[in-house]
């Protein structure tokens, strides 16, 4: 990078216009930049970085994007403007920037804030003038930074030396330094390469612990599935060994289970026999018990039988006599049947003389019967009571509905008073929502109308970014197509001048004998020239020119279409303005949102306005109904005056026919009832006289049939009768004991029930326990058996999960333990770091052995061969190591820390930093030459000798055609550096001066 020009117009203590030219102050090699203090060195050096970053370096870029970088000096109307012309790359380039300008309005009074501008042109050396590249401010700090290879910190580390800084450097430790080279040499993807092992150790971290949290859950289901077999490991989720622990203590586990299966399969087998035995055990005995009790049942029947025998015998006896009452039995059944039925009716005439009054005790039928016809007329005369009964019922049940209407259009007032009461602030809530949806509408449209040019610019900025991609890439065609073109045109002028050299040879070609030449006109032709190897024809050099004219007008259509794209482009921006495309998006995007609400919220005017008319038509409504329930109130009152003078009336009759009762009814009931009764009194009486001879004409017949079958009296034949029940009761008694004396001799009769009764009393209950016993034992064993079973089967499936599980989790234990090593590695913390050195650190640390290399060169001229810097990367207490920097003195051959060195020392050793800083970042930006440094201050502090030293390595830069210019207010540097440039100060702004160059 070389600059060639610096143009500054009201910038910083600059009133007007100063110009620099860099390219006459550079051909001396050390140029040198002075002032007093406070005039405007730094400035110039500010104004270099603001033209190539927009922005200058530390707090002296202020605040409001550079206003304050404008000078105090200026004219109201001067625009504060830096230009700077350079080359970088091998581009020639021009950088215009103007920051923001709060400058006077052009009508009225006050001021008003213009943006900034930034303009970037190259030089085009074929057409001799220069061509605009980008208005953006984006596109141009994008290029420049491109093409220097360095951010504007290490520009400023690097091109604009500052001592101080490095001076402090040397002091700094570790950590100071570690800070400055991160920016310089931009390390900040090793620390996020450190950052993402880490982040990448927690999350395989947590996984593995994850995953081990899920095998010892499984290790614990093992452990209550195995009981005390199985011993858990003492080890935590992630601890190395878990898995192998585990698997160790299932298998242990698995075959405990199944030496316990085993074992429970023996014992059941043995408990099934057994329990086999003791059941047909238990089978005997229950046998033997049942015939020796069948034999000790079969001898107590047979002593009942025999103590029986005489009821026997009196049981057959009374059979008999049973038999011969059945003759008298159809006239006991008749003389019973008269006797009962007399005793009903005299029982019926009791019941209904009981319910008559005493005054009809003595009366006989035909008395009760007169007087039962009496009761029915009177009974007849009370229907017109009763009529009226009922209608005062139906006054009374139509005054209680009335009461009802009243206390419903009570309520019914009550609830329109109150809904009503609340209309107003009903209407008032329901129209604001009409108006708020109502103005929705009305933002609706203003933003639809806002959209499509929002859209529109949108479209455009997309097209600008597009084109601005056209157009570079219609440049590099441009220039692709310039350098063909002059190639194909130096290639035909190359073939032209080698045809013109051998044109002699050429015209030779057709010279006949005798006949003159062309040329020279003789006849003769001692010696023709002859065609020399890679002779150029006619037909070779139409070939290069038709070539040239192809490729001239294949770099005329390039520069067609590159206007073409360039006026596009520009349309394209006049339309779109600079605003960034991304922007123009978000208010885009904005807009729709805005436009989507507001379409939401005029959605609800249709709703709204609905609701405000139902609302008004249950308004109506509630006032129509108040003003019925009033009608109505009003119409009932003359109604119930009518029911009350009917009721009054009804009231009077009833009273007359009630007499003594509470109603008409009861009245009625009392005289019915009485007829009833003297009517079943009546008939009652009737009936007692004709079962009484009934009765009497069967005695007579049951004397006669008694007598007839030998019985002495009635009495006697009606005791010896016996009814079904008995009779069929006394025959199954004879018959059972028949049967029972049978079935006694039989059971006697059996061999093995009296072989069963000679042998020894069964213990039944013995052989019972016996039984009871081997059952449980069987029991027990089925379950230890299942158990054991289950337990298998149980330790067998977690015994799988886990393994399955420690098979998935042998990739990421893995991936954890390489993950862990290498950010172990990286972070510094790793036994195998010996240096506890970070790898950002150790980066930085090649870093500065490579500036303290770079530095050395210059340090040895400048110090006469005493010092010499070296990196260290020893470990400072319990710190880490890596960006150690001393300092070695040939003089004593010992090593020591630069903070040592006194303020000369210092000052070159800085200085000889920053030009090994240089170099490196140089490199490390690309390669990308630096033609013009700057170094601020620190001469002050070297005697003659040091400072001739130092001088002489800064001219020896001139080696390398750099340019150095040194900012110091050192009077001694006037005298030895001629090419000067003074900044002046004074009331109106400091001013330039150029002097000695050339």
């Amino acid at each position: 990078m070389r600059l060639h020009r610096l143009a500054l117009t009201a910038f910083g203590p600059f009133g007007g216009t100063q110009t620099v030219d860099f390219d006459e102050l550079s051909t001396a090699g050390l140029f040198l930049l002075h002032g007093p203090t406070g005039a405007g060195k730094t400035s110039v050096l500010d104004a270099v970085c603001y033209a190539l970053y927009g922005s200058v370096p530390g707090a002296r870029q202020g605040g409001g994007q550079g206003t304050t970088l404008r000078s105090d000096h200026a004219a109201p109307a001067t625009r504060t403007e830096v230009t700077l012309e350079l080359t970088v790359a091998g581009r020639r380039l021009e950088v215009t920037r103007q920051p923001p300008w709060e400058r006077p309005k052009k009508r009225g009074t006050g001021t008003t804030l213009d943006k900034a501008q930034t303009w970037l042109r190259e030089y085009d050396p074929t057409a001799g003038a220069w061509k605009d590249l980008s208005r953006s401010h984006q596109e141009i700090g994008e290029e420049i930074t491109q093409l220097l290879g360095m951010s504007r910190e290490q520009f400023c580390q690097v091109v604009l030396l500052p001592q101080g800084d490095f001076a402090r450097f040397l002091r700094a430790d570790a950590e100071a330094r570690g800070k400055l080279l991160g920016r310089l040499f931009d390390t900040r993807r090793f620390a996020d390469v450190e950052k993402r092992l880490a982040e990448r150790r927690r999350v395989t971290e947590a996984q593995v612990r994850d995953g081990d949290a899920e095998l010892l859950a499984d290790a614990h289901r093992m452990q209550q599935a195995a009981g005390d077999a199985m011993e858990l490991p003492e080890l935590a989720p992630g601890e190395p060994g878990l898995a192998e622990a585990v698997l160790s203590a299932a298998a242990v586990a698995r075959s405990t289970a199944r030496e316990q299966l085993t074992v429970a399969a023996c014992t059941l087998t043995a408990a099934e026999s057994a329990q086999a035995a003791a059941g047909r055990a238990l089978d005997d005995v229950r046998e033997l018990d049942r015939l020796q009790r069948r034999f000790a049942e079969a001898r107590d029947r047979a002593a009942r039988l025999e103590h029986g025998a005489e009821a026997y015998r009196e049981a057959q006896a009374l059979m008999e006599r049973a038999r011969k009452a059945e003759a008298v039995a159809p006239a006991l059944d008749l003389r019973e049947s008269a006797e009962a039925e007399h005793r009903r009716a005299a029982a019926a005439e009791a019941r209904a003389r009981a319910l008559l009054p005493e005054t009809f005790a003595d009366a006989g039928a035909a008395g009760l019967a007169a007087a039962a016809r009496r009761a029915a007329e009177e009974l007849g005369g009370l229907d017109s009571a009763r009529r009226a009964e009922r209608r005062l019922a139906e006054l009374l049940d139509e005054r209680a509905g009335l009461s009802r209407q009243e206390r419903a259009d009570t309520d019914l007032l009550q609830e329109a008073e109150a809904w009503l009461d609340g209309w107003e602030s009903t209407r008032t809530r329901l129209q604001d929502r009409v108006e708020a949806a109502q103005q929705a509408a009305a933002l609706a449209e203003q933003l639809a109308v806002r959209r499509e040019p929002a859209r529109q610019r949108l479209r455009a900025a997309r097209l600008r970014d597009r084109l601005a991609q056209d157009t570079d890439q219609a440049v590099d065609r441009v220039r692709t197509a310039r350098d063909e073109t002059l190639a194909a045109k130096q290639h035909w002028l190359d073939l032209k001048e080698q045809r013109l050299n051998g044109i002699a040879a050429e015209l030779a070609a057709h010279l006949t004998e005798g006949e003159p030449c062309a040329v020279c006109g003789a006849t003769e032709h001692p010696a023709p020239a002859r065609k020399v190897a890679g002779h150029v024809d006619r037909e070779a050099e139409e070939h290069a020119l038709t070539a040239y004219q192809r490729a001239d007008e294949q770099r005329a259509e390039a520069e067609r279409r590159l206007g073409a794209v360039r006026e596009a482009l520009a349309a394209a921006t006049a339309e779109a303005g600079d605003t960034p495309t991304d922007r123009l998006a978000e208010e885009l995007e904005q807009v729709e949102e805005q436009y989507a609400q507001a379409r939401t919220a005029a959605a609800e005017l249709h709703f709204a306005q609905e609701r405000l008319r139902q609302a008004g038509q249950e308004h109506e409504r509630r006032l129509a109904a108040r003003q019925e329930a009033a009608v109505r109130t009003a119409a009932r009152v003359g109604h119930r005056e009518r029911l009350d003078r009917e009721r009054a009336a009804l009231e009077e009759e009833l009273d007359r026919a009630r007499g003594s009762l509470d109603s008409v009814a009861a009245r009625a009931a009392q005289l019915e009832r009485r007829t009833a009764l003297l009517t079943d009194a009546a008939d009652a009486a009737r009936v007692a006289e004709d079962t009484a001879q009934r009765l009497k004409d069967a005695d007579a017949r049951l004397a006669d049939a008694a007598f007839r079958a030998g019985f002495e009296t009635p009495q006697a034949a009606a005791d010896a009768l016996l009814d079904n029940a008995a009779h069929r009761a006394l025959q199954r008694r004879l018959d059972a004991w028949q049967h029972e004396e049978a079935a006694v001799r039989a059971v006697l009769a059996e061999a093995d029930t009296a072989a069963a009764a000679r042998a020894p009393q069964a213990d039944l209950a013995a052989a019972q326990r016996a039984a009871d016993e081997a059952a449980r034992r069987l029991r027990d064993a089925a379950s230890a058996h299942d158990a054991a079973g289950r337990r298998c089967a149980e330790l067998d499936r977690l015994s799988a999960r886990a393994a399955a599980a420690v098979r998935r989790l042998a990739p990421l234990r893995e991936e954890y333990d390489r993950v862990a090593r290498m950010a172990g590695l990286a972070a510094g913390t790793s036994a195998d770091n010996e240096r506890r050195m970070r790898l950002e650190s150790y980066v930085l640390a090649a870093r500065l052995e490579q500036v303290a290399a770079a530095a050395t060169v210059r340090l040895r001229r400048m110090s006469s061969g005493r010092y010499t810097l070296v990196h260290s990367d020893d470990r400072t207490g319990r710190g880490r190591s890596g960006l150690g920097l001393h300092v070695v003195d040939a003089w004593t051959g010992r090593e020591r820390d630069t903070a040592t060195l006194s303020g000369g020392e210092t000052f070159f050793a800085s200085l000889a930093l920053a030009l090994g800083l240089a170099d490196v970042v140089t490199d490390e930006a690309g390669g990308v030459r630096l033609d013009t440094l700057f170094i601020d201050e620190g001469f002050g502090s070297l005697d003659d000798q040091t400072l001739d030293e130092v001088l002489d390595v800064l001219d020896s830069l001139r080696e390398r055609d750099r340019s150095v210019g040194i900012v110091s207010h050192v009077p001694d540097l006037r005298r030895r550096i001629h090419a000067q440039l003074e900044v002046v100060k004074g009331r109106s702004g400091s001013a330039l001066r150029q002097r000695g160059a050339g």
